[in-house]
């Protein structure tokens, strides 16, 4: 029984005597209110404050918000999305003055707060040639080289680490090892890594660490691998879960550790929600592979059409591995047409998506490419995708789709650090989350997908403030 209520507080899943009697310190007080709607072209306006008054108990008839600052969950990590090859270099195709648009956009004091930046290690679908750092059958890595990035990446990088400051927070996943290293000796179309260059291609990591911070650029974290059960027509390596464990424990592991990278955090998996339970349970069943794993990241393609996704795998690998935090890696709206960049359907997925996540446990959300151009790439494979920021490298246009806004509902307002407080909604139109800022502060969001206006009540300890959620919305509410 103790082992378990160690567990518990492990994810922070306990009650804050010092948060009881919130209003206490804070009857009476209002609220301020952010709204994105559809309905009326509105773009995170701001709606003046709300009221909280008395509100006793609610009835069935009242829709509510139930948010309870006396519990308290999972700290976030950080909100941010990938500088991918095909983001990087649709940004240097822009004129100087939207380039820096586009960095204060994402990542300035007036934009979407971003602190969390994803690339790739070695070509993916979003490159616009495929390539390794090494020349072939170089065993040894002496050809080491990541001149490839230098020219359109690691500047990117560089410029959006600027921009963020202190909370720069840094990722990196590989999607194929060098083809002389694998299988069927192709980048693409999955392949194994053949046993032989286990230890060869973790020495590869270390050099790409070696490398991006003696530019100055520190490296949080890492994936094992990009999607390891998906079999693409563009670069992509199959793990099984053993697979990945073992290659974990024996080798990427232990080569971190020895080169005094003990600190940098492993993610396994990086794939969808879908096997996250079954891959996190078998890869980390053996204690010594658990040990150099930090978190589980995952996507959202096993169903991202569908409005029942499969959010309660989050939940159930959180509880089963409370010292591991969840990551979202990647997500995107696929098939890109550039006359649907403006459709509020790519908002309400990002919004049903995080939202979701967040009440899930996840503590580190990170969207795919933050931009791209007018055709949706530029792509290898013709794998062409929607991102919250279009730019048109023709006219030299900048587009903001509701991807954008719906992502800065959360991420705008939700600072590193804050925690995660209960949250529950009466009504399944409404999905909502809350978190504790480090100050304070508290912020609420609420989505409305629905094709009708709903009257609501955000109740707190016996306190409530009215508020409207129109059709297809979303408003940040804070306290």
């Amino acid at each position: 029984m103790k082992k378990l209520i160690v567990s518990c507080f492990a994810v922070g899943m306990f009650l804050n005597v010092n948060a009881q009697n919130y209003w206490k310190k804070n009857a009476g007080k209002t609220a301020k209110v952010i709204l994105t709607s559809s309905k009326t072209n509105e773009k995170m306006a701001d709606k003046g404050t709300v009221k909280f008054e008395k509100f006793g108990q609610p009835q069935e008839t009242d829709a509510c918000i139930f948010v309870d600052p006396d519990f308290k969950y999972q700290k976030l990590i950080g909100i941010g999305g990938a500088i991918t090859d095909a983001s990087a270099e649709t940004f240097y195709k822009m004129p100087k003055d939207k380039q820096k648009e586009i960095l204060e956009a994402y990542f300035g004091k007036n934009g979407l707060g971003y602190t969390v930046v994803r690339t790739n290690m070695n070509s993916c679908d979003f490159s616009s040639d495929s390539y390794t750092y090494v020349e072939d059958n170089d065993t040894a890595l002496k050809t080491f080289n990541i001149a490839h990035d230098e020219k359109y990446k690691i500047p990117m990088i560089k410029e959006a680490q600027k921009a963020i400051g202190k909370d720069f927070t840094f990722y990196f996943s590989p999607w194929s090892p060098p083809a002389w290293m694998k299988s069927n000796k192709s980048l693409f179309k999955g392949g194994r890594l053949e046993n032989q260059y286990y230890q060869t291609w973790a020495d590869y990591y270390i050099k790409f660490i070696k490398e991006y911070e003696k530019r100055g650029i520190n490296i949080w974290g890492l994936t094992v691998q990009n999607e390891p059960m998906a079999t693409q027509t563009w670069e992509s390596c199959i793990y099984s879960a053993e697979e990945e464990g073992e290659f974990l424990k024996n080798n990427l592991g232990p080569t971190l550790w020895k080169n005094g990278y003990k600190d940098k955090k492993v993610m396994i998996w990086d794939h969808n929600r879908d096997l996250i339970y079954q891959r996190a349970t078998t890869t980390l069943s053996d204690p010594e592979t658990s040990k150099y794993a930090h978190g589980i990241g995952y996507h959202w393609y096993e169903t991202w059409n569908n409005k029942t996704q499969l959010f309660d795998n989050l939940s159930e690998t959180q509880r089963a591995f409370p010292d591991k935090f969840l990551a979202f890696t990647e997500g995107c709206k696929e098939q890109f047409k550039m006359s649907g960049i403006y459709d509020v359907s790519l908002g309400e997925l990002y919004g049903r998506n995080m939202l979701n996540d967040f009440n899930k446990g996840t503590a580190l959300w990170t969207d795919w490419n933050v931009l791209l151009d007018e055709t949706g790439g530029p792509n290898h494979v013709g794998n062409f995708c929607f991102a919250p920021i279009i730019a048109d490298t023709k006219t030299g246009e900048v587009h903001y789709t509701y991807e954008y806004y719906y992502v800065g509902h959360v991420s705008k307002f939700i600072k590193p650090n804050a925690r995660r407080i209960g949250n529950s909604s009466n009504r399944a139109a409404l999905t909502s989350t809350t978190f504790m800022n480090e100050n304070g502060q508290l912020v609420t969001v609420i989505m409305n997908d629905s094709e009708n206006d709903i009257e609501t009540n955000l109740w707190i300890e016996g306190m409530a403030a009215k508020l409207t959620a129109p059709a297809h919305s979303i408003q940040t509410v804070i306290l």
